[in-house]
């Protein structure tokens, strides 16, 4: 009989530490592109992530954080899984990304069926994530491709004076995103984009779509990133192209300038446009770029954050912000933690941050052209600054909605929205 109280005691003891170590564990899974055509992408937004995990301690809300991360390779397959395994097989209490556009979607829509569970995501950019159907345990603290276009159109139309352009874009939702961004402001203006031209992510063979590059427009806006840019650049190179370029915003990210080879040298004067300029002076910007630097030994880095890097950074950093902020309470469905998140002002390194009704976020785009730096390095400088791009684009709601979703045609390359 003593024996049996012992046990029952012992019993009792353990369930309690257990219960202690899962009070003061926050359980969180990342998800990122570790894989395929986007892998040097997500490697950096890993990057990202885990100097925000390093400037907090590894702790939020007084707990550790304990973190999953499960690799993806840029569809929506692969995101789904991954997901489904960090949160049916694993139980985490949080999720942090995914990376690419179409992954988003499926994760918005997965995120659904996981009320439990609330999702951050990590630096994908397509707007149907947010725009259509939002998910009320899914949180953007990254603009999407369109309001990363904010203020490019523009300024190659009026300041470079390209009237005429052609596009090239990999075949799914965020270059989609990004060239909707770019047609609404470049043909308002007065542009005209004579054609559209797709590929496959993971391309490897571009001769036939360089073939096809028309040679009486002014420009040609090149929608690629990663081993796609790398190897699209190559070839144009080895074909002789000389056209004038316009890049979409991971076409000329540091994922691509850093690469090894001499083809990223034509990118050197392209104009483009995104949520950060690699050499901007603004004290917060330096301090995060520095953080970073010294996060990681230089040959396991880039010399400045990747604008993956930066979308994880500030994914990881709302989540930590909001949960020293209420103690780490995620009781009663998260609803602290995601009033919290919702109301968030985020004083990003790279411009204040706050979420829209579709927890949607709303900040600021830099207009920047590749410059190459005394050190022989490649980066993007500021020649603009837009604040507050809505996800509307400052267009009104009526007319945004007029446009259509982002397609291989849509949107019409008119004069007026």
């Amino acid at each position: 009989m003593k024996i049996g109280v012992r046990g029952a005691i012992a019993a009792s003891v353990i369930a309690m530490s257990s219960s202690a170590v899962v009070a003061d564990t926050i359980k969180v899974g990342v998800l990122a592109t570790l894989e395929g055509t986007y892998t040097v992408l997500g490697e950096d937004g890993i990057r990202g992530l885990k100097t925000a995990l390093g400037q907090a301690n590894n702790m939020a809300g007084g707990k550790e954080l304990e973190i999953i991360i499960a690799s993806t390779d840029a569809s929506p397959d692969s995101a789904v899984r991954a997901a489904k395994k960090v949160v049916e097989q694993d139980n985490v209490d949080i999720v942090v990304g995914p990376l690419s556009g179409s992954e988003g979607i499926a994760i918005r829509d997965y995120s659904k069926t996981q009320p439990q569970v609330t999702f951050i995501n990590g630096i994908s950019g397509a707007q149907e994530t947010t725009y259509v159907d939002p998910s009320e345990n899914f949180f953007r603290f990254n603009m999407d491709g369109a309001q990363w276009s904010a203020g490019l159109g523009d300024y190659v139309f009026n300041e470079k004076g390209y009237k005429t352009v052609a596009t090239v874009g990999e075949d799914y939702s965020f270059i989609y995103t990004q060239v909707l961004g770019f047609a609404t402001e470049f043909c308002a203006a007065g542009g005209e984009i004579t054609e559209r031209l797709w590929v496959p992510l993971g391309t490897k063979d571009f001769a036939s779509i360089i073939a096809s590059l028309p040679d009486d427009v002014d420009a040609i806006y090149l929608g690629l990133g990663g081993g796609d840019a790398v190897n699209f650049l190559n070839q144009y190179q080895q074909a002789g192209g000389d056209a004038k370029l316009i890049g979409g915003s991971i076409m000329v990210d540091g994922t691509v300038l850093n690469s090894k080879g001499k083809a990223k040298e034509a990118l050197i004067g392209v104009p483009s446009s995104g949520p950060q300029a690699d050499t901007w002076e603004n004290e917060k910007w330096q301090a995060y770029v520095k953080a970073y630097q010294d996060a990681f030994p230089p040959e396991e880095r880039f010399p400045s954050p990747s604008l993956l890097g930066t979308g994880y950074y500030n994914a990881t950093s709302a989540m930590i912000q909001v949960l020293n902020a209420i103690d780490g309470d995620l009781s009663d469905g998260h609803a602290k933690f995601r009033a919290g998140l919702a109301s968030l002002q985020l004083d990003a390194p790279n411009g204040m941050i706050t979420l829209d009704e579709n927890r949607q976020a709303i900040g600021t785009n830099f207009v920047t052209e590749v410059a190459e730096l005394d050190d022989g390095t490649l980066a993007t400088k500021v020649v603009a600054v837009v604040e507050g791009v809505n996800q509307t684009l400052g267009i009104d709601p009526e007319s945004f909605a007029a446009i259509g979703l982002p397609s291989r045609e849509t949107p019409e390359c008119k004069a007026s929205y």
